[in-house]
């Protein structure tokens, strides 16, 4: 008798032809080409949490998820090898590891990284335009650096939120925000414990806006004090963003109690004593 062990996923992907991370009836998402991955692999469903919900369009580098598997006989490192044989070539696993049992992908995150990418000037490539969003403008970096000094430390991002964003409340803690060049992409780089629905894309067009208007540096600020999402400019276009990297505390022994109320099924033994083999693409015939 054994516990269902825990793998822990870094993947990246072109959310272009997604409706988003989650799982939507009618709509092709990266959680369910995943599950569906995993479930051809297994002979039976299995359920992927991810760090956070990419909207429709937006791209990542380093989501990471999590999923329990009862096969004892794959390592961890080449569930990286198996899924990329069985996922369509928009998915791909960087790195599979295994993680202690109560690991969630989701709840011990301390911070997500985001990077949006802007493509400045009036000469566009199609390759370029897919990934980042065309003005035809060169923006005041130092400008739009001063704006966004503001938004560190625990803020009420009210003012940045969808009208449909259902989260009880608004403040989060931001680490750094800030504009600097790529090449020729200007890149805005945030990191937060989590973010508001669309708030990066919000932070960007206002900003953006601000800038293009000759705003003074503190208006930004104000927007931000007012908590009103009418006060702030337009929602900057989902696919220049990218989740960037998702960072986590050391030890995972403070969401232990989560783990242990959510009554999922993989919290309890399963019995591994009877041999079966299954053919597992890229890895052969596999003991389960």
């Amino acid at each position: 008798m054994m516990r269902n062990r825990c793998i822990k996923l870094t993947l990246a992907y072109d959310g272009t032809d997604f409706a988003g991370w989650q799982c939507q009836n009618g709509f092709r998402s990266v959680q369910g080409e995943l599950e569906r991955a995993l479930s051809k692999m297994h002979g039976h469903d299995i359920t992927v949490i991810g760090a956070g919900r990419t909207d429709s369009g937006v791209h990542a580098r380093g989501q990471v998820a999590h999923f329990h598997t009862d096969i004892a006989s794959i390592p961890a490192d080449k569930f990286k090898l198996a899924l990329n044989k069985l996922l369509p070539r928009d998915i791909r696993i960087i790195c599979a590891e295994e993680m202690p049992h109560n690991f969630h992908a989701r709840f011990d995150a301390r911070y997500r990284r985001y990077k949006y990418f802007i493509r400045p000037g009036d000469t566009p490539y199609p390759f370029e335009d897919r990934y980042a969003w065309r003005i035809f403008h060169y923006p005041d970096i130092n400008r739009l650096n001063a704006m966004a000094s503001c938004l560190k430390g625990e803020l009420d991002c009210s003012a940045f939120a969808s009208a449909k964003d259902k989260s009880p409340h608004k403040f989060r803690y931001l680490y750094h925000a800030c504009f600097y060049y790529e090449g020729e992409a200007l890149v805005f780089d945030i990191a937060a414990n989590a973010f508001l629905w669309r708030m990066v894309r919000s932070l960007v067009g206002t900003l953006i806006e601000l800038d293009k208007n000759n705003a003074e540096p503190d208006m930004f600020k104000k927007i931000l004090l007012s908590k009103n999402r009418e006060e702030a400019g337009t929602t900057a276009p989902a696919h220049g963003l990218f989740l960037w990297y998702v960072g986590y505390y050391n030890n995972t022994e403070e969401n232990e109690n989560i783990q242990k109320d959510s009554g999922n099924s993989f919290d309890k033994a399963v019995d591994l004593t009877v041999n079966r083999t299954r053919l597992v693409p890229g890895l052969g015939y596999i003991n389960e």
